[in-house]
């Protein structure tokens, strides 16, 4: 298990380097832009039955030579690695709904056993991360259970620290986020937090726990944490009751698990580190009505001598 403990004052020294998150790495050779796409039908129900073929990656309106195909339900030898994040709020604004988060993010983890690792970063005015492998559940267990509702809520820095920690994991990255929004503390703006997740390679779903928020703060608070889900190509759930919590999980784990994932290499080799935007569309026109989500796009690789001229 690896730990490191973020103080409020040692993340404004990394969040100096926020501009420098929302850029790609610097990096050579050939790059793959790999992207995890959910497909569901009118009423709401994946379509899992999809082949190769039946897709189209658009890249600023030019269309891709698709490479790398996972259909929907493989089997997990043939999925690359899943590593699994998790954003547990702790913040004393928690104190009613801790407990029913906490269960609700151990069944989650619980049944993501295929997953290679979990990373936890539990916040409130301070952020706190660490990495556990499978063998090590039950202190990820025992760490979320002994964490107290406390502090101010650090919600835009806990999403950066898990951002630049786990840049350079390989795989399925996907992050569940515990909170109810409502940031109090972050150095890291709204807007940061937003480029930040543009420029990684995550799928976010987020479990907002909006019930004991005032109207004004609760439409404002929902429409932050759907925009973070949404700029993934993630969901955003806003249970009020228990019940609402494990459907809610129960719908993450299906969209987990029943994701296809596309792979490409761009046609567009210029290393600017421009953003360039992407389209998922179907060939088939029986699926016309159907919904698709994925990531809206990414930053193009930027080479060093482009990066030392910028301002």
């Amino acid at each position: 298990m690896a730990a490191r403990f973020v103080t409020a004052a040692a993340f404004s020294i990394w969040a100096l380097a926020v501009p420098g998150l929302a850029q790609p790495v610097f990096r050579g050779g050939v790059e793959t832009v790999r992207l995890g796409v959910a497909v569901v039908d009118k009423a709401g129900q994946a379509v899992g039955t999809l082949d190769r073929g039946d897709f189209t990656i658009l890249e600023d309106g030019h269309p891709q030579d698709l490479q790398l195909f996972t259909p929907a339900g493989a089997s997990d030898a043939d999925r690359p690695p899943l590593h699994i994040g998790l954003l547990f709020d702790t913040s004393g604004s928690m104190t009613q709904d801790l407990a029913m988060a906490r269960t609700a993010a151990v069944k989650f983890c619980n049944m993501l056993q295929r997953a290679e690792d979990i990373t936890l970063v539990d916040f409130d005015t301070e952020v706190r991360v660490a990495r556990f492998g499978q063998a090590d559940f039950p202190r990820f267990v025992e760490r979320l259970r002994n964490r107290k509702p406390d502090g101010w809520t650090a919600l835009y820095d806990a999403l950066g620290v898990y951002l630049d920690g786990t840049s350079f994991q390989t795989g399925e990255k996907v992050l569940v986020a515990f909170t109810d929004g409502g940031d109090t503390r972050s150095v890291m703006s709204f807007s940061d937090a937003l480029t930040a997740l543009k420029a990684a390679d995550v799928t976010v779903y987020v479990v907002g726990f909006l019930e004991n928020q005032g109207a004004r703060e609760k439409l404002e608070q929902r429409m932050k944490l759907q925009a973070i889900a949404d700029a993934t190509g993630g969901l955003a759930f806003f249970p009020g009751t228990k019940k609402d919590i494990d459907l809610a999980y129960e719908q993450v784990l299906a969209d987990v698990n029943g994701r296809y994932l596309l792979g490409y290499v761009s046609s567009n080799q210029a290393n600017d580190g421009h953003w360039r935007k992407l389209e998922v569309r179907l060939t088939r026109g029986d699926l016309k009505a159907a919904k698709i989500r994925a990531r809206k796009g990414y930053f193009a690789v930027l080479r060093p001598e482009q990066a030392a001229a910028r301002p």
